[in-house]
């Protein structure tokens, strides 16, 4: 792999009526000290105020498409096609970076020509108070056995060279949510996958998504979990283990 000095850094962004969330988002790519990004975003169609605060930074965004899609990994898959960055990194509608240095540091962990990826601390919020802390989903350095417990890198802070998207053929759209995870266990099962862990907060991340949302939905994410473990050739019962794993290790997360 080529040695990134100051590598480009496509960041993707999806909105459907995202108008109450959308400026922070914005004005938190804006602050960012490192400038050498690509911001694109990927409307599915929004029918609120959506599209007049986008039109407002219209001239800080690379790319920006609206339409309908197939959910948001639909969306994802078409901000990936779309970007020409070195690397990639997924900033959600309702998120925002926990300070203006996070791009700056990611940058610099790529000049080492063999990193893959870089991942970091996420931090969960109230939905309408982005200072109160709700949860901690502190990293660790990666090792090939924490795959077995169901472990993976918070995935709004998980930022991976481009050329590994186009390996794995970006998000496979028929997960509806765990789709980010099944590419998680994708690039981290591969041996010379070789990533660095930043022991900070990256994101901040409001609660409310498809994933947490509701019982419901976390009885559908585990099943969409155990499905991309069965996939990626785990035995039924090693799945199994690594599902309820995950889920348990979670309850220490929460402040």
């Amino acid at each position: 792999m080529k040695m990134l000095s100051n590598p480009k850094i496509s960041i993707v962004t999806a909105t459907w009526n995202s108008a109450n969330t959308l400026v922070d988002c914005f004005s938190s790519i804006r602050e960012q000290s490192y400038r050498n990004i690509e911001h694109i975003v990927i409307d599915g169609g929004s029918t609120d105020g959506t599209l007049n605060i986008v039109n407002d930074y219209i001239r800080e965004v690379a790319v920006f498409i609206t339409g309908k899609d197939d959910g948001i990994y639909d969306a994802l898959n078409k901000g990936v096609a779309l970007a020409t960055g070195d690397v990639i990194g997924f900033l959600h509608s309702d998120d925002v970076y926990a300070s203006s240095q996070v791009l700056q540091g990611i940058s610099q962990a790529f000049q080492d020509d063999s990193v893959c990826a870089v991942y970091g601390d996420l931090l969960y919020v109230q939905k309408n108070n982005i200072n109160r802390i709700v949860r901690r989903w502190n990293g660790r350095p990666f090792e090939a056995n924490l795959l077995s417990r169901g472990w993976m890198p918070a995935h709004p802070t998980l930022y991976v060279r481009r050329d590994w998207y186009l390996k794995i053929g970006g998000f496979n759209p028929s997960y509806r949510i765990s789709a980010d995870y099944l590419s998680v266990l994708q690039f981290f099962s591969v041996e010379d996958f070789k990533s660095i862990y930043i022991p900070q907060v990256f994101i901040k991340m409001r609660l409310g998504g498809a994933s947490n949302n509701s019982i419901m939905s976390i009885v559908k994410k585990s099943g969409e979990d155990w499905r991309a473990l069965r996939a990626c050739k785990f035995t039924f019962f090693g799945a199994l283990y690594a599902v309820l794993y995950k889920n348990f290790s979670k309850l220490a997360q929460f402040t």
